[in-house]
């Protein structure tokens, strides 16, 4: 049984960081495209940051400019998202998926992804 468990969300104030963590199970994914989404109130979930390792793909929502990270650890199997200069309106939850599929590129679509996490909420105050 494949799960996705996230950590690492939580309060911080504007400008300040934060480190998410995805912690995989059931299977490995390093020939996989993993990726971050997010979703806040009343809004619809957005792809934030793709990385699919084995090809050196990395791909970000165009909001991120330049502020987060995402990187993976194959021995591990965890994926990561450092977030940088946070802002009140990168409060969300925020969730860890990944592509079952081995072929093609780190996408954009949630509809791209097969396994969810449950998610972590990241709260920036101002």
């Amino acid at each position: 049984q494949v799960q996705l468990v996230e950590s690492g969300g939580g309060l911080v104030q504007a400008g300040g960081s934060l480190r998410l963590s995805c912690a995989a199970s059931g299977r490995t994914f390093s020939r996989n495209a993993m990726g971050w989404f997010r979703q806040a109130p009343g809004k619809e979930r957005e792809f934030v940051a793709g990385i699919k390792w084995i090809t050196g793909s990395l791909k970000y929502a165009d909001f991120v400019e330049g502020r987060f990270t995402i990187s993976r650890d194959n021995a591990k199997n965890t994926v990561d998202l450092g977030m940088n200069s946070l802002k009140p309106e990168d409060t969300a939850v925020y969730y860890c998926a990944a592509d079952s599929r081995v072929l093609g590129p780190v996408l954009t679509s949630q509809s791209a992804y097969d396994y969810w996490g449950q998610g972590t909420q990241v709260t920036v105050s101002s």
